[in-house]
């Protein structure tokens, strides 16, 4: 497997000879499709920090993610959903510098 990027408290592997991604949460690995890999950007992008910061729309600031037709459940806090955006936003940019070196 190779290491596409490492984050705080997540990493996201990609498998060649499964053509399969990992999303490591620490506790758990997570083996994905590319399909599956866009899901979960688009349930990552959806989330609003915005009501982390506000009582109002989130009281306890934390967010249930559902992946994979619900096989998996995770409950992160505000710094795991940040830092989960980041790791996704990572790990689609190395998927694209990757695409890129390999055409050129």
């Amino acid at each position: 497997m190779n290491l596409l990027y490492k984050s705080y408290y997540f990493a996201s592997y990609q498998c060649d000879k499964s053509r399969s991604f990992y999303l490591d949460f620490g506790h758990k690995q997570v083996k994905l499709s590319f399909c599956q890999l866009l899901s979960i950007r688009q349930k990552v992008n959806a989330i609003n920090l915005d009501s982390h910061f506000d009582k109002d729309m989130n009281y306890n600031g934390i967010e249930i993610l559902t992946l994979c037709n619900r096989e998996h459940l995770f409950i992160l806090d505000t710094l795991q959903v940040i830092d989960l955006k980041q790791l996704i936003k990572a790990t689609f940019g190395m998927l694209e510098l990757n695409s890129l070196v390999t055409h050129a």
